[in-house]
């Protein structure tokens, strides 16, 4: 199932980018695997996949220790501060950062294992109360603070888009992103790249591809159905 899922998946993003006017190689897949047992992981990673996003430090801690070890490991759910510590060093990329001090404990976290972390900012671009991350208005100010540190690097953004029946709904939400996206690199700030935006989720990441996503985080649709319901990733 996963094999055959994955296959569909390709199809839409490959489609999605041709209608767009984009390169394949423009958007990385990122599996959400969170729930997901060892097994089905390695099904998708026989496939070729190797980016996988998890919610919970101490899931994506686990399958750290037992899978492969060219998987790319992405931190995708909300990160409390006192679980830094144990997933600074096991990640590629954290795309949850919703607050300074976050930001500054990864990087005191980082700075202790001589690393530097790669990270994304959460806007909350819908501004939905159950949502974590910046507002759009406050989002360039805590960038220029966050770029301050020595042991993060800002290489973009990344959004949680409101659940909805019809994906069209949430394009004006990737559009927006996008905008302040392209704005901030224009801007040039030292220690910021602005090179990645993942946005886009199972049911709606071809609008967010033709609106600009180089990251989707798909779960549902390549894993089938979530163990649990009711979170808000893939």
């Amino acid at each position: 199932m996963v094999k055959e899922n994955l296959e569909e998946v390709e199809r839409r993003i490959s489609e999605a980018c041709r209608r767009a006017g984009r390169s394949r190689e423009e958007v990385t897949l990122v599996a959400v695997s969170k729930t997901k047992p060892v097994s089905m992981i390695e099904e998708a990673y026989r496939t070729g996949i190797r980016d996988f996003g998890e919610n919970k430090v101490q899931e994506l801690c686990e399958k750290h220790e037992v899978l492969e070890s060219d998987i790319r490991w992405h931190m995708i759910g909300h990160l409390q501060r006192n679980k830094v510590r144990q997933v600074v060093d096991k990640t590629v990329l954290i795309h949850s950062v919703d607050s300074v001090r976050l930001a500054a404990q990864i990087d005191e976290e980082a700075a202790k294992k001589g690393i530097t972390a790669d990270i994304l900012l959460e806007v909350n671009v819908a501004a939905e109360e159950s949502k974590y991350g910046f507002r759009l208005e406050e989002t360039e100010q805590a960038l220029r603070e966050i770029a301050a540190f020595s042991h993060v690097h800002i290489q973009g953004l990344m959004t949680i888009a409101p659940f909805v029946d019809n994906s069209e709904e949430n394009r004006p939400i990737f559009k927006k992103l996008y905008q302040f996206y392209v704005d901030m690199r224009g801007k040039n700030i030292d220690n910021v790249t602005m090179s990645m935006l993942s946005m886009g989720m199972t049911g709606d990441y071809e609008v967010a591809i033709e609106e600009g996503a180089t990251l989707v985080r798909v779960g549902t649709g390549i894993f089938g159905t979530r163990y649990k319901i009711g979170e808000n990733e893939g």
